[in-house]
């Protein structure tokens, strides 16, 4: 079923779109938590090798429990997931950490060792790498992630936006396919959001990795994603490109959200010069470029 040229409904069965770049598939999976409720329905989603995916939907979306699925945290009870060619639904579960890494929206949720530096070794030496290797891995991760001055801090004394940065630097020390992070800007300050923001970009274009990004900021998303899943009630049910998801006005409203600053404010200018809205900016660059235009 079409929404229109480009945007399209996602059907009740996933197909692989491209196998041969395919790092997790997820098929027509379910997870009903023990008191009942459900978390996530009839799920399909896919990640494919070096792309940038955000997953959009309002805060009950069924966002987090996709995401605790990806690497094995849960386990759906209907469906299936396979991520690199395992299907970890059906219990091959063995090292998924080092293929999915996950960076939780409570970065305390994730930081517990006595120092920053112990903290990035902790995932290094679970992978059997000697105190040294490990030590001088995890160095080079907080290099990458501009927090190499965080060493030897106590991470109970860190800010919001240095725990987020050391929580990815733990992950990214260990090399994963694939980097997900849920809400990784939310109760940042806008300077510390920046960082957060070009480092995920980083992850795809210096790193080489796939990441997935759950959130709410639908400008964040519109800015780095390739790819957007709509998520509502638990289920992908659209997705596109920022320019064929963002806008279809009915649809984002549909999913509970709100349109990107760019496109909000060049759709308002096309209204307010009687002007169809033929092209689809989608950064402030390409607003600007446009309406600088003869």
């Amino acid at each position: 079923m079409k929404m229109n040229e480009t945007t399209t409904i996602v059907a009740a069965h996933c197909q692989q779109v491209d196998p041969e770049r395919e790092l997790i598939h997820v098929d027509c999976a379910s997870h009903i938590y023990p008191d009942g409720s459900i978390g996530i329905h009839d799920m399909c989603f896919y990640v494919q090798k070096n792309e940038i995916v955000a997953l959009c939907g309002p805060n009950g979306s069924g966002k987090s429990t996709l995401i605790e699925h990806l690497n094995g945290l849960l386990m759906p009870s209907q469906g299936k997931i396979t991520v690199n060619g395992n299907v970890i639904s059906g219990g091959d579960r063995t090292d998924l950490w080092k293929e999915v890494g996950v960076v939780f929206q409570q970065s305390d949720d994730q930081l517990f060792a006595p120092t920053v530096l112990d903290d990035v070794m902790f995932g290094l030496l679970n992978l059997g790498m000697d105190r040294d290797e490990a030590k001088a891995k995890a160095i080079m991760a907080l290099g990458e992630v501009g927090a190499v001055d965080l060493i030897e801090k106590l991470p109970n004394y860190l800010s919001g936006g240095q725990k987020r940065l050391v929580s990815i630097a733990g992950i990214l020390a260990m090399r994963p396919l694939i980097i997900v992070l849920d809400e990784p800007t939310s109760d940042l300050d806008p300077v510390n959001c920046d960082r957060i923001e070009q480092l995920i970009s980083d992850l795809k274009t210096r790193f080489g990795m796939s990441v997935v990004i759950a959130t709410h900021d639908l400008d964040l998303a519109a800015r780095i994603a390739d790819r957007i899943c709509l998520v509502r009630d638990g289920s992908v049910f659209a997705e596109g490109t920022p320019a064929e998801i963002f806008y279809n006005t009915v649809l984002i409203r549909e999913a509970g959200l709100k349109i990107p600053l760019v496109i909000n404010l060049y759709l308002g200018y096309c209204e307010e010069m009687g002007i169809e809205p033929k092209l689809r900016p989608i950064k402030g660059s390409e607003l600007i470029a446009l309406l600088k235009r003869p």
